[in-house]
């Protein structure tokens, strides 16, 4: 007998009708002989819902109550489920985040996790209980409400099963699976089979929004088999997973893409040592974080200093940059919101010369220009005038072959 933890977002407990069929999948799942935790979100909707709320009373609502507010979204859908499995003879028990003692750290609104105490759930799982969690959150030392941040429910699903030592954990979305990369920009994107938490880490920070990040984070720490399905039709999904061997049979896994990018250049800095730290220590102490930098040195001494932030953040950042050119005595300051990132992603780049030049040439070929160039062991980042982000995607996904499936490993 196996233990799964299945976890299921907002949309797929969106209505009662919703929560019978996940009840239903269930109950099959069960029927097969596997000890099941079920993880489940707020109904879609419910937290903007209730964040509505907060900023009609509170307009920059955040902080303990904030917390207490919110995770009251996930109460309704696990009390819900619990209903439904009971009432078609499976015996379940629901439990929000505190009740489990899922213990955070004090940082509410964007809580981490630091440890959970099992004990309850395996008594739950000993007496054949199907157990109900509430994703999204969890205590503190003091027992106050906390909330792990946008699509936290993933990552109390991959805690849990790292706790409990299942074997694999399955999170259900309105999508079948992993893509080379977003079907709606490219037709024939393919799903992929499977990919290393390596890839999929990558893809979810450079714009693919299948998976929160902290949630693969803690998959590849622990080393939880994680699987993407659909909740809404039957299929094999995605397996994330170790490597395995894969390098030799994709150079790159996919093509990943974010519009929510600013960049701010400060120009005519005074060429010294420490200016970096002049320039980014403030921006740093802001709370605002930087992705990608690129530094020109010119001949009169002095150095133009560029980076990017997320888009959210390019007003207060621009405060803070206009601030530090006039205590270093920059020549000015200028920013563009309207850039985008694309990411081209594989962990076969480790081995293999020639990713780049071909990237840049298929842009190149499409007269896409690159403002910023960013590289690590397995991805090549660029920026690009926003008008281009699609056309830029489409471009490498057929420079690379990506809707065929890879060769596999050549016989000895």
């Amino acid at each position: 007998m196996s233990l799964l933890v299945l976890k299921f977002g907002g949309t797929s407990v969106g209505s009662p009708d919703r929560i019978k069929n996940v009840a239903e999948r269930v109950l099959r799942l069960r029927g097969e002989g596997h000890s099941l935790i079920v993880v489940v979100s707020a109904m879609s909707g419910e937290t903007d819902r209730l964040l509505g709320l907060a900023r009609a009373i509170q307009p920059r609502s955040e902080g303990r109550e904030l917390d207490v507010l919110l995770s009251t979204g996930e109460q309704v859908t696990i009390a819900l489920l619990s209903m439904a499995l009971e009432s078609s003879g499976c015996p379940a028990r629901s439990y929000t985040g505190g009740q489990v003692r899922i213990l955070t750290d004090s940082m509410h609104n964007k809580a981490r996790i630091r440890s959970i105490d099992d004990a309850r759930i395996r008594g739950d799982l000993e007496a054949g209980r199907v157990v109900v969690v509430a994703g999204f959150q969890g205590v503190d030392e003091e027992g106050a409400i906390t909330t792990l941040g946008r699509g936290g429910s993933d990552t109390t699903g991959v805690a849990l099963a790292a706790a409990l030592k299942a074997d694999e954990c399955r999170i259900y979305t309105d999508v079948d699976g992993v893509y080379t990369t977003d079907p709606r920009v490219v037709k024939h994107a393919r799903r992929l089979e499977r990919i290393t938490f390596e890839e999929m880490l990558e893809m979810a920070s450079l714009g693919s929004k299948v998976l929160q990040i902290r949630s693969v984070e803690f998959a590849g720490k622990y080393n939880v088999p994680l699987r993407v399905l659909s909740s809404f039709e039957d299929g094999p999904g995605t397996l994330i997973t170790t490597e395995e061997g894969r390098v030799e049979q994709a150079l790159v896994a996919g093509i990943a893409f974010t519009q929510n990018e600013a960049q701010l250049t400060i120009q005519g800095v005074p060429d010294q040592p420490g200016i970096a730290y002049g320039i980014l220590g403030p921006i740093a102490d802001a709370n605002i974080e930087v992705d990608m930098i690129v530094q020109n040195i010119g001949g009169d001494r002095t150095t133009d200093f560029t980076f990017t932030v997320n888009r959210n953040d390019y007003e207060k950042a621009m405060e803070v940059l206009q601030q530090v050119a006039q205590e270093v005595g920059a020549r000015q300051v200028s920013g563009d919101t309207k850039i985008a990132k694309i990411s081209v992603v594989g962990v076969g780049m480790r081995s293999h010369a020639g990713i780049a030049s071909r990237m840049f040439k298929a842009l190149a070929k499409e007269s896409i220009n690159i403002r910023m160039i960013s590289t690590s062991e397995i991805k090549i980042s660029v920026v690009v005038d926003e008008k281009y982000m699609e056309l830029g995607v489409r471009t490498l996904h057929d420079a690379f072959e990506l809707e065929r499936e890879p060769a596999g490993p050549s016989a000895s």
